[in-house]
């Protein structure tokens, strides 16, 4: 990390003590069906990205084992391969860890900054191949992939184009020397890793670009034909222009998403993923579907290498529950996905304190949020829930049903207390989820209603919690 440059009207009720609801249309809400055939659509994978919800990035180089190495600090000078040897590595317990911790995909950083590459590319020798790691025979990689396999965890890959120290690169992917016969060597290296990557471990989730793609009319590497080819239905972060299932970053190190956070963009957003954008909120009247994803270290960002590596003497860095409580409010709870920085020690593990933290925060997230009090989904500009009895709530999740749109402009959500309707909450982007948190309030029905919307809403879930 820190490479960043910029960086049917029917309802279902689901509650045994929900005893009604109702759905009641009113076109002064929305035009009608018919007059939106030009609303923004997200791709079924995309779709599938935004049901992922949360999602871990694993950092392992060879600085783990030489931290003293800044790769930006001595051009002329790259550790020896020799000292990487995770004697224990076993992919399997990282993926069971992030499991635990509610993930449903994962993200190897199969080259960093170091240049070092966790598997035996034909593209340079500065590889696990030149390390004693089983004797120069294994492939991390390869590892990965098949644990992901073995729990369910949707696989991705970091391929980072921006930063080598090994080949004296730094961002936005140009040889610090400006010799044009250094860049086209490097632009090969790049092309051939990529197309390895993308090639010998089967499909891929989600493809990472940190700091985006230097495109090649500006003397990047020709990445795109071999996206395009290799892993055409792969989600890409800050990838470049002209992929159609283009992810953005939020701003941010912190898991925090603006708010409101949109998930479409503008020309800016989608360009490449070099460009700085003001507030990084995306934009409703924007023509690509490019939502938010929201990347947090485990460990705190004071710590070292930002809390995306591993260093001796850290275990104590490790963000709080409550810490990471925040981050996923801010972050799911605000229409983007939440990326949790996992770290890998020299032995090849996750440390055991980060494997305890990432399970306790996962056992939360289901505790609060498995088993709602009551829930409906429908289609239309008001939706109520009522209660037999007063009943205690102090949360409130909204879900559209993206793949017709992201529709909702305005929202409000109010309480029948007293016999009256209050105010407990309003917003506006909703997108695949908003989880509304206010004070406890006992309430005899909810009503959810939308003043402001694009196209007739529709509701994948409205539920209630008392947490």
């Amino acid at each position: 990390m820190n490479i960043k440059h910029l960086r049917t009207g029917l309802f279902v009720l689901l509650a045994a003590m929900t005893v009604g609801c109702r759905n009641n249309k009113k076109k002064s809400v929305a035009v009608e069906e018919n007059e939106v055939s030009n609303l923004v659509l997200p791709t079924p994978r995309q779709v599938e990205w935004a049901n992922a919800e949360v999602g871990v990035l694993i950092h392992f180089d060879i600085n783990v084992y030489e931290p003293e190495y800044n790769w930006r600090g001595d051009w002329d000078y790259n550790p020896d391969a020799k000292i990487f040897n995770p004697t224990e590595l076993d992919t399997d317990q990282w993926i069971k860890a992030a499991k635990d911790a509610g993930a449903n995909y994962a993200v190897l950083v199969a080259k960093h900054c170091t240049g070092f590459s966790l598997w035996p590319t034909e593209a340079h020798e500065y590889s696990v191949k030149s390390s004693p790691w089983r004797s120069g025979k294994g492939d991390i990689v390869a590892d990965f992939v098949a644990s992901c396999k073995k729990y369910g965890v949707k696989p991705g890959l970091y391929a980072s184009a921006t930063a080598n120290g090994y080949f004296k690169v730094d961002n936005p992917g140009l040889v610090i020397t400006g010799d044009s016969i250094a860049q086209k060597a490097y632009n090969k290296v790049v092309e051939t890793q990529l197309t390895e990557l993308w090639s010998n471990y089967g499909d891929l989730f989600e493809i990472w670009f940190d700091g985006g793609v230097l495109p090649k009319s500006k003397g990047g590497a020709d990445i795109v034909p071999i996206l395009q080819e290799k892993q055409p239905d792969a989600v890409v972060f800050q990838g470049p222009y002209g992929t159609k299932n283009l992810v953005r970053w939020v701003g941010n190190e912190e898991g925090l998403a603006a708010y409101p956070s949109w998930s479409t963009a503008d020309s800016t957003t989608k360009a490449d993923g070099t460009v700085v954008v003001e507030g990084l909120h995306g934009n409703p009247d924007a023509p690509i579907w490019c939502p938010g994803e929201a990347d947090a270290p485990l460990r705190k960002n004071s710590s070292w290498q930002g809390g995306w590596f591993w260093h001796e003497g850290q275990d104590h860095m490790i963000n709080s529950q409550e810490e990471m409580l925040h981050k996923y409010y801010h972050s799911v709870g605000r229409n983007t996905n939440l990326l949790i920085g996992m770290v890998v020690d020299n032995r090849g593990l996750v440390p055991d304190v980060d494997v305890k933290a990432l399970k306790d925060f996962g056992d939360e997230i289901k505790k609060r949020f498995n088993t709602s009090i009551a829930e409906a989904k429908g289609e239309g500009e008001e939706i109520m829930l009522e209660f037999n009895a007063p009943t205690e709530i102090n949360h409130v999740i909204i879900m559209e049903d993206i793949a017709q749109g992201e529709r909702i402009r305005k929202y409000k959500v109010e309480g029948k207390i007293n016999g009256e309707w209050k105010l407990l909450a309003e917003g506006e982007s909703v997108g695949h989820k908003r989880i509304q948190e206010f004070d406890a309030v006992e309430v005899s029905g909810i009503r959810l209603s939308v003043p402001k919307a694009i196209a007739p809403p529709k509701i994948k879930k409205l539920a209630v919690y008392n947490i």
